[in-house]
């Protein structure tokens, strides 16, 4: 399929159940699978290609196995001909998100924590040049999705079991404010510690006493949030609630909830624009993408993915496209649509292997 395009593009896309890495690549030409690297160390493991993201200067690839033994790795290549740099390290249980101050130095993945009781889990903090974890934050039960401000002085994950927002002083690496996205109860959290259970209207529960393995119910989830998302300003803060379809807008500078707008069924990765123009969101138990006017939250358009499982957003640094990347079920193969952000209308699609999920840009170049 011919692309009204002028210029070559490039993401890099996990396979999680086929331990490939696939390099996409977008031009003239259309949609098409420029590479694919298989990855892992276990023949008989499938290891769960999981989080990616790119250095600043685009020369380093870095991806977490999320599965492993259940313990998780962090893996660095060389962009390109994404070969290995160095031996993978180990971090927590189940690695997903990850993302990288803007210098390049230090990376932070989530420890999504997926197996066994439901405890808080952190956030790893890696050196990148020597592949060293210098830290884990504890921050909350079952964090998802991780950002950096445009500033790289603060990022921004979620926790889907907690109903919060944690926002990570990068230069600190201790959480400086904790914001509650509880339907109803959205507000600053003051004076919490790691472990409380946030119960709405009736307050705080002790961990001992409110914590999934104590006896007593945790309270429900009403937003779930599965991505914070900043603004290329820094003004704000985009959340994704899963279980409430909707969009939250945090006021980063006062802390507050700014406003929220209603999404489709299961909104779950969020992508901005560079110019600030458009948010685009997976809504992935719809198997469907939705745009929005990121300054109103009016709906533009909700497309259909080429399959089922919609997940993870990538966009383009010249904001005319998006990647999003698309699980499939069982051993349906996985796909990449593009989607064009003046139209709206998907321009190509490509197959990869099963359950793509972490999706991450990697660079552009003119066509020849």
């Amino acid at each position: 399929m011919s692309v009204g395009s002028d210029a070559v593009y490039y993401v890099y896309v996990g396979a999680e159940s086929a331990d490939l890495i696939h390099r996409i690549r977008l031009g003239p030409d259309g949609v098409s699978v420029d590479q694919t690297t298989p990855v892992g160390e276990m023949a008989i493991e499938t290891e769960g290609p999981h989080g990616l993201n790119v250095s600043p200067d685009g020369q380093y690839l870095y991806m977490t196995t999320a599965h492993g033994i259940p313990d998780g790795k962090l893996w660095k290549f060389d962009a390109g001909p994404d070969t290995l740099v160095a031996r993978p390290i180990l971090l927590g249980n189940f690695p997903s998100t990850l993302d990288l101050t803007p210098d390049g130095l230090y990376a932070f993945i989530v420890n999504f924590n997926l197996h066994g009781e439901p405890v808080p889990s952190t956030v790893s903090v890696v050196y990148t040049p020597d592949l060293v974890e210098v830290d884990q934050i504890a921050t909350c039960t079952m964090p998802h999705g991780l950002r950096m401000a445009p500033d790289g002085l603060f990022l921004y994950s979620n926790c889907m079991m907690d109903d919060q927002v944690v926002e990570i002083d990068t230069r600190t690496f201790e959480v400086s404010r904790r914001f509650s996205v509880a339907t109803g109860n959205e507000m600053a959290l003051i004076g919490y510690e790691v472990g409380e259970v946030v119960t709405g209207a009736r307050g705080i529960t002790r961990a001992g006493q409110g914590s999934g393995n104590s006896g007593v119910p945790r309270a429900p989830q009403t937003c779930s949030p599965t991505w914070a998302q900043p603004t290329p300003d820094g003004k704000s803060v985009f959340v994704a609630c899963n279980r409430s379809n909707e969009i939250l807008v945090l006021d980063r500078e006062s802390w507050t909830l700014e406003r929220k707008f209603p999404t489709g069924p299961g909104p779950y990765n969020l992508g901005i624009t560079p110019d600030g123009r458009v948010l685009v969101a997976s809504l992935k138990s719809a198997g469907q993408v939705q745009f929005f006017d990121a300054a109103t939250g009016e709906s533009l358009a909700v497309v259909p993915s080429s399959t089922t499982v919609t997940h993870g957003v990538a966009i383009t640094p010249d904001s005319r496209y998006a990647f999003v990347s698309v699980e499939g079920k069982g051993a349906e193969p996985g796909k990449v649509d593009v989607y064009d952000l003046g139209s709206f209308e998907m321009v190509g699609s490509a197959e990869v292997g099963q359950q793509a999920g972490g999706i991450i840009f990697w660079k552009m170049e003119p066509a020849s």
